[in-house]
């Protein structure tokens, strides 16, 4: 009897080829909020290991750390869909003043939030 390898519906490698693609093909612009979000992301990742490895004892300061970061990752994440989206009803420039108003309002909740 001959074995047959039996292929995967979405094998990994095509995967990383159809992504590494799409971000050769994106613009400048949009590349820089992806590294940006990736950045957010690893911050986080960071900020939990460091939480294991030495604790949480201001619980509050680790939330508001953890919350600053996945808040930016998420609104980056929204001024990318605006911006690459060819829908846009507005300018870019007010897009990216929404953005700017809105991290400013994170960014002043999380520094109330550290206590």
């Amino acid at each position: 009897m001959a074995r047959t390898k039996s292929r995967t519906a979405f094998p990994l490698r095509d995967v990383v080829n159809t992504f590494q693609k799409a971000f050769t093909d994106a613009p400048a612009k949009v590349k820089v909020l992806d590294i940006y979000i990736g950045a957010a992301l690893l911050t986080i990742v960071l900020q939990f290991a460091y939480a294991s490895l030495v604790g949480t004892f201001p619980f509050n300061s680790f939330l508001a750390g953890v919350f600053c970061c996945a808040g930016s990752a998420v609104l980056t994440l929204c001024l990318r869909l605006q911006i690459s989206s060819g829908q846009l009803d507005m300018p870019v420039d007010r897009a990216f003043v929404e953005y700017a108003l809105a991290m400013v309002v994170l960014f002043l909740a999380c520094f109330c939030y550290l206590g």
